[in-house]
């Protein structure tokens, strides 16, 4: 490919080599490289300028001072924090690992959770999507869809498919028949999981009570159902719920529900709970769709002894830790939003005056729909998701910004306040130590010592690498994964 062939933001393999030479040529690398090894590998580190100063309180004397000035670029980085392994596989992996413990902890105790929480009663539960048209599946070597595999639909396709699909055939998950499929129906239950899920919360709570012959008051007096859980995007393009549900008593995970509260009351509260949920959609002269859960419900034991006829508590961890770091470029979809973000998709700013950025379009300047690297599929789902998006009667439903992830806007990963600890207390405590590391080693007061201030200015000064600085972030963390792998292997003997 010719140089004048290739898009301007992309640079060519010479231009690479010249940045990366000049790279580990320049005076500084050695700092540069320490501060890219300090952020894990992050692939989108954020570029800080400012400065830090440690004072006594007292006195007013600088302890210690840091300023940007000195750095090789003339900034700090920091890294960018996010969860997605498709956009930055280095703090992705961080989130995972905070996911982890956050799980384990409720599951086995840890992090100020007793470890008696793992005697509670608690279950692992998948909750899928319905079917909204016959799909190309994997079968473990059986034939797709054997069934009516002679017989047409309306638009003459074959109902059902007799191939045998191996699990890297791109047909997977992709609709039979792509004209007898339900998109609106697809989109509007992926838009509304987030409510179907707190529905179910509230039903299983209230079977429960059921099954006791007690009111949901006086049930919540003495049992409190607490929960985790993460979504995972099916091939077909709609997510499916992995959760992890406990039973404990009124006083949360330090307390044991009482003894008619076990693990067969839950199980058996659980089927009816879901088929009780639905939520029907806004009015729209398009219809009205009474959306429910799938039929394939899945309920498993957690156990302790990972030797028994169960799941073990630190693969269920691990299960779920795995997929908050996904989103719905498993389902061939991008990992970015459509929509511009100065008027989030609407096209306009007012009643009055039609958005300057994107010319009333409401996509991002320069975007086609037609031309994204997506299977048809997801093109068709995120086409519905946009021309919903435009309907007065879905707006509160925010399609258009959403339209990346096919219309789910829920969190990827939740739990109850009762569960365990958050993911900010664990970010916190990492914070704070490695805090007291660095002024230990400059010789400073303890962190929180009373008789020190922290003064600082910080501004925002970019993002990311130039094409070297990317080819060797991406080599240091290679690095640090490796050493990280290799310490948490020893850990475990």
């Amino acid at each position: 490919m010719s140089k004048e062939e290739q898009r301007d933001d992309q640079p060519s393999g010479a231009e690479w080599m010249a940045d990366l030479a000049r790279l580990v040529n320049a005076p500084g690398y050695g700092r540069w490289r320490s501060m890219v090894a300090a952020t894990g590998g992050c692939a989108h580190p954020v570029h800080l300028a400012g400065q830090s100063m440690i004072v006594d309180a007292s006195t007013g004397e600088m302890l210690h001072a840091y300023t940007t000035d000195g750095e090789p670029s003339g900034h700090l980085l920091v890294a960018c924090g996010n969860r997605r392994v498709s956009v930055c596989p280095a703090c992705s992996q961080t989130y995972q690992a905070d996911t982890f413990h956050l799980i384990r902890a409720g599951l086995s105790g840890g992090k100020g959770v007793p470890e008696t929480v793992s005697a509670h009663p608690r279950a692992f539960v998948t909750l899928t999507a319905p079917s909204l048209g016959p799909v190309h599946s994997h079968r473990d070597g059986r034939p797709c869809r054997p069934r009516n595999r002679d017989r047409l639909c309306e638009h003459g396709r074959p109902v059902g498919c007799h191939l045998r699909h191996d699990s890297h055939d791109e047909r997977l998950g992709q609709p039979i028949c792509p004209d007898c499929y339900d998109y609106t129906g697809a989109v509007l239950w992926q838009a509304h999981a987030g409510a179907l899920w707190h529905r179910f919360a509230l039903g299983l709570r209230q079977e429960l009570a059921v099954q006791t012959g007690m009111s949901r008051r006086a049930f919540a007096e003495q049992v409190k159902v607490s929960f985790a859980k993460v979504a995972e995007y099916q091939r077909r393009g709609l997510i499916h719920f992995h959760a992890i549900i406990r039973l404990d008593g009124a006083a949360g995970p330090s307390q044991p529900p009482p003894d008619w509260a076990d693990h067969h009351m839950l199980i058996q509260a659980i089927p009816p709970a879901v088929r009780h949920v639905t939520v029907t959609t806004p009015p729209s002269d398009l219809g009205r769709w009474t959306l429910t859960w799938g039929d394939q419900l899945d309920i498993r034991p957690i156990l302790i002894d990972s030797s028994a006829d169960g799941l073990s508590e630190r693969a269920v961890a691990s299960y779920i830790a795995k997929y908050a770091t996904k989103g719905a470029e498993a389902s061939s979809t991008v990992d970015h939003r459509l929509s511009c973000r100065a008027c989030a998709g609407r096209g306009r700013l007012s009643l009055m005056a039609a958005c300057g950025h994107c010319h009333g379009t409401g996509l991002k300047p320069g975007l086609n729909l037609d031309a994204l690297p997506v299977t048809e599929h997801a093109r068709r789902m995120i086409r519905t998701c946009w021309d919903l998006g435009g309907r007065s009667e879905f707006r509160a439903l925010r399609l258009r910004p959403w339209a990346h992830m096919l219309g789910f806007r829920g969190h990827f990963s939740s739990k109850s306040r009762a569960y365990s600890l958050n993911l900010t207390d664990l970010r916190n405590a990492r914070a704070a130590h490695r805090a007291a590391e660095a002024r230990e080693r400059h010789g400073l007061p303890a962190l929180g010592d009373a008789t020190t201030l922290v003064l600082g200015h910080w501004r925002f000064a970019g993002i990311g690498y130039t094409p070297g600085e990317a080819i060797m972030a991406e080599h240091i963390r290679q690095r640090v994964q490796t050493a990280r792998k290799i310490a948490a292997d020893q850990a475990d003997g």
